[in-house]
């Protein structure tokens, strides 16, 4: 019961990775709210927590507008009474080539660079910014921000998820800095490759699937509890002294 009394809010919470962190987060005595656009799946989940004994809430999260993250906040007070957990792990993936290949930053177009700014960046920011008031209320909270490893490193193509991703990884670091004083502390977490909706197309290509895995020296794809356990630590009162760090959940991968 690691986060026993704990109340969390977790955007992109209805499928893949944030799901796996909802279902962790409730056995491990937290509150869960989770937020999405994915309505049914979401509001699935939010059922399947409730009848093994969790308390959890759905709420439609739409985590490029302010309107929806003041609502997302208001709605969880509302039901648990206090705020002390965001995890901020809505996210989209860069647009590929029909063959699943890389597109260029000269190829790119303002719209499709704007989508993924607006989801995976502005997105992070609405999230910090409507919950800080409520944690102060609370006497602290931690906030994990979902970033990557390509959050750190280039590579040939991603080149407007890779932006979105590093200002993910300074903005939390600025957020550390601010409120560290107030007790509210604030993490990033690195994922390499892992088996999620989003890696989907890794997934169904075999060859695609063999070169990422000879790139990572623990020699397999990363799993979503990989990723939520990580979470489960920042989340929790054992990572109090951490604060504007990265947690890189890797394999490996950037070790090299």
């Amino acid at each position: 019961m690691r986060l026993e009394g704990k109340v969390a809010l977790i955007s992109g919470g209805a499928r893949g990775q944030g799901a796996e962190e909802a279902r962790l987060f409730s056995r491990e005595g937290a509150k869960v709210v989770i937020g999405d656009i994915l309505e049914e799946e979401g509001q699935q989940l939010e059922a399947q927590i409730n009848e093994t004994g969790g308390e959890c809430l759905f709420i439609r999260l739409d985590v490029t507008q302010a309107s929806d993250w003041q609502h997302a906040v208001e709605a969880t007070v509302a039901r648990f009474g206090k705020l002390n957990i965001l995890v901020n792990n809505a996210g989209i993936g860069s647009r590929r080539t029909p063959d699943g290949g890389p597109i260029r930053l000269e190829d790119l177009t303002e719209a499709q660079w704007d989508q993924v700014q607006d989801v995976n960046s502005k997105g992070v920011f609405l999230g910090i910014r409507q919950v800080i008031p409520e944690m102060r209320k609370a006497g602290g909270g931690s906030i994990i921000n979902i970033s990557s490893i390509f959050g750190l490193v280039g590579s040939p193509g991603a080149s407007a998820y890779h932006a979105s991703k590093g200002a993910v990884r300074l903005l939390t670091k600025a957020t550390a800095v601010q409120y560290a004083a107030e007790g509210i502390r604030c993490n990033s977490v690195h994922p390499g490759a892992i088996d999620t909706p989003m890696t989907e197309r890794l997934r169904s290509s075999p060859q695609r699937r063999e070169e990422a895995i000879r790139g990572i020296p623990i020699g397999r794809i990363g799993t979503t509890e990989d990723i939520a356990y990580g979470v489960l630590f920042l989340a929790s009162d054992e990572s109090s002294f951490v604060t504007g760090s990265e947690l890189v959940i890797d394999g490996g991968q950037t070790a090299q």
